[in-house]
């Protein structure tokens, strides 16, 4: 699988493209970056924001120049499949705000009064139809009156994996689920992944353990989410001791106009007000959204904070015995222009639809709670026959998981269209772990090409 590159380096140059409308050679991006990549590095950057209809590459050889699509007259953008997120009218302006340059954005810094100007069950983030929505879906019958985690433990090893994996993968890291799966299980690292990757993994898997291992102990406090930033954010920074330790530093935010503060006795102060007001509330969903919302805004670490952000949000969730959320199938840059609608503008609406989504797929995701059959997947209907034949072939190859994730990427590459590639490939990793002896059949496998691809699966 190819390098993932940072959404906020591809941003950085359609803003600057965006700004000269009749377009830039690499030579003149180069040299317009504040921080700009190796010649190398941007020729591969532009070369993938083309590929995705992102901006136009016009010319040849000396004279080629680059376009932003939304400042050219005559050259409108593609839709894009978006796994079916629904995004409201207000979530749509915030969209629209983030696609002005940053250089026409007003500069901003952090607002105390967002956090202050929220009163603990009286203020409410989600609407009572959105929280009474999100609590029958989440509610787990089966579980009910159990103590608290009884249900985060009954699916443990599948959540291990699957919010490990999704809330890497929202930070960029680019191992599949399968590699994922197998570094877990078994300890075996990816070939050709960094070792930051495999560490941030690592940390998850840890920290997901103590989360559900210590739940009536974890709340939100200070030693609860400090050792929580600690396990998270292990051997990751510059500086050991910025694990588990609130930020001293000033920080800024790539693709942002946003400043969070600098001055550690405020950054103290604020952080110890969020803890306070998150555990005052109530709701379990509206105390894990508050979280969602609010930690990042105020960056209280030097890094992690959206990782610690989205395991916080699991804490009333496991509490409760509610499904947890594991932030299945949701887009990453959606995820990010909701993160830069908080930055910027303190603007709830877009991270809203982007919470209710990655529960209503989360829940979803384990649906083993439900006692009626839920609704077909459309993606997977419509990539029904595709998903079949990449799965065959895996069998009947005998390839172990590390060996069909490469084959995975590759055939997904050569069949699939570039908007749909990231999903399918999600879609045919999860089928392969879902192959059992009950099942196999539908690809059209015989028992003997099953049971010999299973005997070296793991391997």
């Amino acid at each position: 699988m190819p390098k993932r590159i940072p959404e906020e380096s591809l941003i950085l140059i359609e803003d600057l493209l965006q700004s000269h409308p009749d377009g830039l050679s690499a030579r003149e991006i180069l040299a317009a970056l504040t921080d700009p990549p190796s010649k190398r590095a941007l020729q591969f950057h532009l070369k993938f924001l083309v590929d995705n209809h992102r901006i136009k590459k016009v010319g040849q050889r000396r004279s080629t120049k680059y376009l932003n699509i939304t400042a050219t007259p005559g050259i409108e953008k593609p839709e894009v499949e978006v796994h079916e997120i629904s995004i409201s009218e207000s979530g749509r302006e915030i969209q629209r705000y983030l696609t002005q340059p940053q250089s026409v954005r007003q500069p901003i810094g952090y607002n105390r009064q967002f956090l202050d100007s929220y009163r603990p069950n009286d203020t409410n983030y989600l609407s009572p139809e959105e929280r009474s929505h999100l609590l029958r879906i989440g509610t787990t019958p089966d579980v009910t009156g159990q103590p608290a985690g009884t249900y985060a433990k009954k699916i443990f090893n599948r959540l291990l994996i699957d919010l490990s994996w999704n809330s890497s993968r929202l930070e960029g890291n680019t191992y599949s689920i399968l590699d994922t799966e197998r570094l877990i299980e078994e300890g075996i690292e990816a070939e050709s992944k960094s070792s930051h990757e495999t560490q941030m993994i690592l940390n998850h898997k840890t920290a997901i353990e103590i989360l559900v291992d210590a739940v009536d102990e974890i709340g939100f406090n200070r030693y609860s989410i400090l050792n929580l930033h600690g396990i998270l954010a292990e051997n990751l920074l510059m500086q050991a001791a910025s694990e588990g330790r609130l930020r001293q530093i000033g920080v800024g935010i790539e693709g942002s106009v946003y400043t969070p503060l600098a001055i550690p006795q405020q950054i103290e102060e604020c952080f110890d007000r969020m803890l306070m007001s998150a555990s005052e509330i109530i709701d379990p969903f509206e105390q894990s959204f508050f979280v969602f919302a609010q930690l990042p805004y105020l960056q209280p670490f030097d890094d992690v904070n959206k990782r610690v952000s989205r395991l916080c949000a699991n804490i009333p969730l496991f509490k409760a015995n509610l499904v947890p959320i594991c932030f299945e199938d949701v887009p990453r840059e959606v995820y990010i222009e909701a993160l830069l609608g908080i930055y910027e503008l303190n603007r709830i609406d877009l991270l809203r639809d982007v919470f209710v989504f990655a529960y209503e797929r989360s829940v979803a995701r384990y649906a083993t709670i439900r006692q009626t059959v839920g609704e077909p997947d459309p993606f997977r209907m419509k990539y029904r026959t595709e998903l079949h034949e990449v799965v065959a072939e895996v069998i009947r190859n005998r390839l172990n998981k590390s060996r069909a994730a490469k084959h995975i990427d590759s055939w997904t590459q050569q069949n699939i269209h570039q908007e749909n590639q990231d999903q399918f490939r999600h879609a045919a990793e999860r089928t392969l772990l879902s192959v059992h002896s009950g099942n196999f059949a539908r690809y059209r496998i015989t028992q003997s090409e099953f049971y010999k691809w299973k005997d070296i699966w793991g391997a």
